[in-house]
């Protein structure tokens, strides 16, 4: 509670302005709390009725608020709008953004995910995971990743350059000049990132990139199971 922190504070010996600095509150606040405080002891840090204003909506109301707004609308729309939702309950949209603020809704934000429907997904994880936790000995653990296909495009026209009032302008069409493939690692130890591009995205070129990782590391034929 803030008059505990402004007790504290000035049992400490800080100044009324440094406290309201450092609590992000008014001066006069401070010193409201600190009389109380020196006047009543305790007994007067209670706050007193009948100050601020008096709550418009209910707990109750605030509730089938926040129901709703979990609830998707029956017209088949994605989720609520706060005008929607506030014309629907008969309040203001900003009273329907403070609520959702309040009780941390984010209705306009989504999130994807996918289920893996590998069964063998659980033992291949705990095998990853085992090799970064317990490394068994004279082994070399890479993180690697690929990114395949990158396109090495260009502008059909050159870029015309920023000006006062006027912002950077390019074509909007462009013309190929063919595709990269990007290998990179990341060694967990150092922090160091290798990268290496190849022309074509097959077992050879991931063989040579572990190869130039780790040169003194005999490897097979048959790219590892990822």
């Amino acid at each position: 509670m803030l008059w505990a922190k402004i007790v504290l504070l000035a049992a400490d010996g800080v100044a009324s302005d440094v406290i309201a600095e450092r609590l992000g509150c008014n001066r006069l606040t401070v010193r409201r709390w600190r009389r109380r405080f020196s006047e009543a002891r305790v007994e007067g840090l209670e706050e007193a009725g009948g100050r601020g204003q008096k709550p418009r909506l209910s707990h109750d109301f605030i509730n089938r608020v926040v129901a709703a707004t979990m609830e998707a609308p029956k017209d088949g729309s994605t989720h609520w709008s706060a005008r929607r939702l506030g014309a629907r309950f008969g309040i203001s949209h900003s009273t329907v953004l403070r609520i959702w603020k309040d009780h941390g809704l984010q209705p306009h934000r989504t999130r994807s995910f996918k289920f893996s429907p590998d069964p063998d997904l659980v033992d291949k994880v705990t095998d990853i995971v085992g090799l970064y936790l317990h490394p068994p000995e004279m082994t070399v653990v890479l993180c690697v990743d690929e990114k395949s296909q990158i396109q090495a495009l260009d502008r059909t026209q050159p870029l015309l350059p920023m000006r006062s009032g006027q912002v950077e302008r390019r074509s909007h069409d462009y013309v190929r000049h063919g595709t990269t493939t990007l290998f990179a690692a990341l060694d967990v130890a150092t922090g160091e990132v290798t990268g290496r591009c190849y022309a074509r995205h097959r077992h050879e070129e991931f063989l040579r990139f572990l190869q130039r990782l780790a040169p003194g590391v005999p490897h097979s034929g048959t790219p590892p199971r990822r």
